[in-house]
Order: C-alpha cells, then structure tokens, then sequence
C-alpha cells in the first residue's frame, strides 16, 4: 500500500507559520486546484482511498480540493500540525523580527521551547507518536492514502523512516509546496520512492518557515 505525504499549498509568507491559521494566497489555491486536477487525471493510478489532513487552515484548504474531486471526506488530525511556535504563529515577520531578535526554529536547544509553543524534542516525539498510530491504524485498513500536512512534519518523518537522527540544527530537505511524495510499505517496512516517482512534485525548494 501507499501513503501520500503533501505538503500544502504556499500560503502568506510574510508572517510565521508554525500554528498560523493564515489561509493559502492566490498562489497556494492555483497550486491546490492544480494538483487535485492531476490526482483526478491519475486517480487510478494513485488510487487514494481516504483523506486525512493538519486541521491547520492551510493544510485542510488544499486537502478540500483533492477532496472535491475525488469526493471523499477529510479526517482532519491536529496531531500531523506543524511546530507549535507559541505567541509567534501568524506574527508578522517584522513584528516578529523586532520583538524577538534571533529567535527561530535552528536557534532553539533541544529542550528550549518557543514562548508558548513547543521545543523541537516535543515537536519530535509528536509527530513520532503520531506517525507511529497512524502507520497501524492505515496499515489495517490497507488502502492507499494522502497525508496533507507540513514541511517539518513530512522531515520528522523521513527520518523515522530512514532510520537516522532528527535534529533542528540540520539542514532539513527541502519540501516544495503540495509536493506528492508517495510512501510505499513493502517488506513489513515503509520507504521513501524515488525522486524521478513523486507524481507530480514541484521541483522548486521552498525554505521552511516556522
């Protein structure tokens, strides 16, 4: 089976992000339309079943459109959220800049949270927890699914997946918006496909933005 990991659309890249609950710009609902018009185009081939999402605003937007046209519900899941960035969700970066000098997401210990938000260890074993539930709960249902959700949540996941250390000092991989990157569990494993196989992928980097 397969498990659909997308990044959602661009949204308003002049304030934070993190748990911002700005919507997608123009850009990002072009990005949305267009995906879920190839995944219409490809249905049969991705033969995605369900439809789960970040219930962050920008996330669920571009879910909806790939909902729509596969008519299918979205189980919203504020577990698969990006980092909790606390008073900073949604600030605008000058704002940001000014009353928070140096303060981002690689700048951060490991156990240092954001004011009111989470560290990167408890960003980590979020979305570890969370990725751990999901795995078995998909697995037994055993039919192909997309994961719309964030940048950092899609690095968390890749190295689970991999095997390797997660750390906010590292440059993570770029993650291009509503990239489709395709999980495929084989040999009681999940890995990561091919880059030349994500259907669909932008292949523009975009930095990410907590």
């Amino acid at each position: 089976m397969t498990c659909y990991l997308i990044r959602h659309g661009k949204d308003d890249e002049a304030v934070r992000g993190g748990w911002s609950k700005s919507c997608l710009s123009d850009e990002g609902i072009a990005q949305a339309k267009n995906l879920s018009k190839y995944i219409l185009e490809h249905k049969d081939v991705l033969r995605i079943e369900k439809i789960f999402s970040s219930d962050l605003p920008r996330a669920a937007q571009t879910a909806t459109s790939i909902s729509e046209a596969l008519n299918l519900e979205i189980a919203l899941m504020p577990e698969f959220r990006e980092t909790n960035n606390g008073v900073l969700a949604g600030m605008q970066n000058e704002i940001a800049d000014k009353l928070y000098p140096g303060l981002y997401w690689s700048a951060l210990e490991w156990n240092e949270a954001y004011p009111q938000g989470e560290s990167p260890c408890a960003f980590y074993e979020r979305i570890k927890t969370a990725w751990e539930h999901f795995s078995e709960k998909i697995l037994e249902d055993g039919k192909n699914v997309a994961l719309f959700t964030h940048a950092g949540v899609i690095n968390v996941i890749y190295t689970l997946i991999d095997g390797t250390i997660f750390s906010n000092k590292e440059k993570t991989k770029p993650i291009p918006y509503v990239a489709l990157i395709p999980l495929n569990y084989i040999d009681g494993k999940w890995s990561k496909a091919t880059e030349d196989n994500h259907y669909g992928q932008h292949r523009t980097a975009q930095n990410r933005r907590v």
